[in-house]
């Protein structure tokens, strides 16, 4: 097992809610909030996402840093300060990863109108990073 199978395994979860997610972009705001089982849909596809995305974040970390997040915000500081990712993507995960601790803290105080911002807008954030890593392997991973 190499420092990477931990990461691919989240990419593949990452694959899966990412595609549901862009699938559900499709609800409208007013479907959202009337459709209790919709709702459950995209809460979950964007918890699965960020959490993936968080997940992948400290495995990099572990593997190229001496720094310990003491948050999941800061694991994306760690990976901008190691020169791995850049400074907004940086932020916007950063952003994202607060999004989580809400969803998964106050999930029943939950505005659907900031959940329904995030579902039409942040899905590139973490396509860009998912790309940027699976760069990332394939570099580490083919010879030189």
């Amino acid at each position: 097992m190499t420092q990477y199978d931990g990461i691919t395994s989240h990419l593949r979860e990452l694959d899966e809610a990412a595609e549901d997610w862009k699938r559900y972009q499709s609800i409208s705001l007013a479907d959202l909030k009337a459709d209790r089982d919709k709702q459950h849909m995209v809460l979950h596809a964007l918890l699965v996402s960020i959490q993936a995305s968080i997940d992948i974040a400290n495995h990099l970390v572990a593997a190229h840093s001496a720094r310990r997040p003491e948050t999941y915000r800061e694991s994306f500081a760690i990976l901008c300060g190691e020169g791995l990712i850049q400074e907004d993507l940086a932020d916007q995960l950063s952003d994202l990863a607060g999004f989580r601790n809400v969803l998964v803290h106050v999930y029943w105080r939950l505005n659907l109108d900031e959940v329904y911002g995030v579902l039409q807008e942040d899905l590139p954030t973490v396509n860009r990073f998912r790309d940027l890593v699976r760069a990332m392997l394939r570099n580490r991973l083919s010879p030189e």
